[in-house]
């Protein structure tokens, strides 16, 4: 493929340097006015690295399950998931990680980069208890750099436009996608099933 950028150099020359706000709004630690989005916001995605290469999820709960516990550090919950822990595998093999908090409604993100380490102590992890279940995990992170993300990414997609939401329907169900992967898969009972799943599992 021509015309590769293959230098930070030319990177710039196409760009320029950030300034102004851009730079300003960038701290090392999580100020009021970061606290309160982070406690508002119900929906958080985790970028990770490992040794067989980046991960990124999704996490979510009412709005406050990300804690602040300082100006430094907040704790994330770790919920019942597919039991994958790509998450956990490179969180102990590499602390660095990235968070993005959106809110519903919201053009402004924010972002949180640092390290982070999982804690397994009880009394933590009970603290965290919803619907009677208690997290097997929490997730502690160290804030390094803190700043809200503009909104032109979500202006641009119309993501909170409700007008533009689709219908379920509108998409092959998990069920088609695993009868096409594995043979001999029933996807149709697979998706008769899971609305019930989803509620014995949730948490």
């Amino acid at each position: 493929m021509p015309d590769l950028v293959t230098t930070e150099a030319e990177l710039e020359a196409i760009y320029g340097l950030p300034a102004g706000p851009a730079v300003t709004k960038e701290i090392d630690h999580i100020s009021d006015h970061y606290r309160r989005f982070i406690e508002t916001s119900p929906f958080v995605v985790l970028a990770t690295s490992g040794p067989e290469g980046l991960d990124c999820t999704p996490r979510g709960d009412p709005a406050g399950f990300v804690r602040v516990v300082d100006r430094r550090t907040v704790l994330l919950p770790d919920r019942r998931g597919n039991n994958r822990i790509d998450t956990l595998r490179n969180i102990v093999r590499d602390p660095r990680i990235a968070l993005l908090f959106l809110i519903p409604g919201i053009g402004r993100t924010l972002r949180i980069n640092g390290r982070a380490a999982i804690s397994v102590n009880q009394e933590l992890c009970q603290s965290f208890t919803m619907e009677g279940k208690v997290p097997r995990s929490v997730i502690v992170v160290t804030a390094e750099s803190v700043y809200t993300q503009c909104p032109k990414a979500l202006v641009r997609s119309h993501l909170w436009d409700a007008s533009r939401h689709l219908a379920e329907s509108d998409l092959p169900s998990s069920g088609t996608i695993m009868k096409a992967l594995q043979q001999g898969f029933d996807g149709d009972s697979y998706d008769r099933e899971y609305p019930q799943k989803l509620k014995e599992t949730i948490y």
